[in-house]
Parts: C-alpha cells; sequence; structure tokens
C-alpha cells in the first residue's frame, strides 16, 4: 500500500502545487504515494459556510470552530486509520529528519492546515492532532507548511529518488550538515575542484566528505554535535 496523505483545507486548490512537479510528482504520477485534498468549509452547517468564530476571552484575530473541525477530520480519518493526525503550527514540535523518516515508513498522514489564529484547543485535543513546525517564524496558514513536510517525506519513499544511496550522505542523515559538493568544469573563475576529489582515491575523498561535514556542522549547526 503506498504512503497516502489527506490535507484538510481552506484552500485545496493550492494543491499539489510543487508537490506535482519534478520527482516528487513522478512518484505520485507512478503511484508511490497519494494526495487528497478535503475543503473544510464543506462541513459548515450555516449558508456562509461559516468555520470560524472570535477568540472566547477576547483579542485580534479569528478562530476555527472545533465541531466543523472535528466534522472533517472525523470524515477524512474515520476510526480505525492508522495514519497520524498532524497540524501544521509554529508551536509544535520542531519537524526532523528522524521524524520525517518515521512518517515515510509509515502509511501516510492526515494533515490540518490552520488559518487566521490558530485552532479550538478543544478538537486537538479531542483528536489527537500532532502539531507540527517547520521552523521558528509564522506563516498565514498551513499550507506551505505541509507542502515541506510531505515533501521532506514523499522523497524518502523507496522508489521516489531512485537509489538508495540518492539521500544517504545528505545533510541530517547522520547527524551532520551535507559536504560542499563540485562538478565539471574543473576551474571555474579562478577556482578549482578540491584535488582529492579528482584524485580516484575513494578512501580519501571518504575521509575528505567526513572532514568537511564536520567542519560546517561546527560552524554552522554546533548544537548537532550535542
Amino acid at each position: 500500500m503506498s504512503f497516502s496523505a489527506h490535507i484538510i483545507t481552506l484552500f485545496p486548490d493550492l494543491f499539489p502545487g510543487p508537490l506535482g512537479a519534478s520527482v516528487i510528482g513522478r512518484g505520485m504520477a507512478d503511484g508511490l504515494w497519494q494526495l487528497e485534498t478535503t475543503q473544510l468549509r464543506d462541513f459548515a452547517t450555516d449558508r456562509h459556510r461559516t468555520v470560524d468564530d472570535t477568540p472566547s476571552g477576547g483579542g485580534a484575530g479569528m478562530v476555527l470552530k472545533p465541531d466543523i473541525l472535528a466534522r472533517a477530520i472525523d470524515a477524512v480519518s474515520p476510526e480505525g486509520d492508522a495514519r497520524p493526525r498532524l497540524l501544521m503550527s509554529p508551536r509544535g514540535t520542531p519537524l526532523t529528519q528522524a521524524r520525517v523518516r518515521e512518517l515515510a515508513a509509515g502509511p501516510g498522514a492526515v494533515i490540518v492546515c490552520g488559518r487566521f489564529e490558530g485552532i479550538d484547543q478543544r478538537v486537538i485535543e479531542a483528536r489527537g492532532l500532532e502539531e507540527v513546525s517547520i521552523g521558528d517564524y509564522v506563516l498565514a496558514g498551513g499550507e506551505v507548511a505541509a507542502m515541506v513536510l510531505l515533501e521532506a517525506v514523499v522523497r524518502l519513499i523507496p522508489g521516489v529518488l531512485g537509489a538508495a544511496e540518492s539521500h544517504a550522505d545528505e545533510s541530517f542523515e547522520n547527524g551532520l550538515l551535507e559536504y560542499p559538493q563540485y562538478t565539471r568544469p574543473q576551474s571555474f573563475e579562478g577556482r578549482e575542484i578540491p584535488e582529492v576529489l579528482t584524485s580516484g582515491d575513494h578512501g580519501k575523498v571518504a575521509k575528505w566528505r567526513r572532514a568537511e561535514s564536520e567542519k560546517l556542522t561546527r560552524a554552522r549547526r554546533p548544537d548537532l554535535l550535542k
């Protein structure tokens, strides 16, 4: 069974967007993963298809209503659905490559894209939503964040990138940032490809790459070395 992603959003027309391009899109076309979207407004009950209301206790903005979102989640992810329910949120647990690998090895995910000031806390608790953040900043909604998460996950599904070696040495896969990459021409504006990379000595190449990864990680992400 292929990886199945289902997005609950107010803007389903945004999808697949970049997920329909390049190797990710080809993987979907080849049946290696599936993507569906659900319009949250379809679960509103009034003629205006209202999905939000003012925050209890006052304050700016609007909050997505729990009853409407709960109906959407129940329709998309009925009892027995093994897929995790994710909520893209800046207050969520930071997305890591380790979590990406876990998701890629699973049956898929149901992803809720928030808007406005957020989502009623009661539906987060009642439907077991796992809040996930892609960084310490705020977007207008969860759709772009959902695309980021899905691209990171889907590219790890066997067959999407081709050879497994395609991502084995990438940043975060082994706890380090990826080493610098080079290709022809040998000389570019007076800058040369490091001699070790054209030496043909695979042992020396591997040692150089490891050293460069460690150097970059110490300089840019020392937290990873801890």
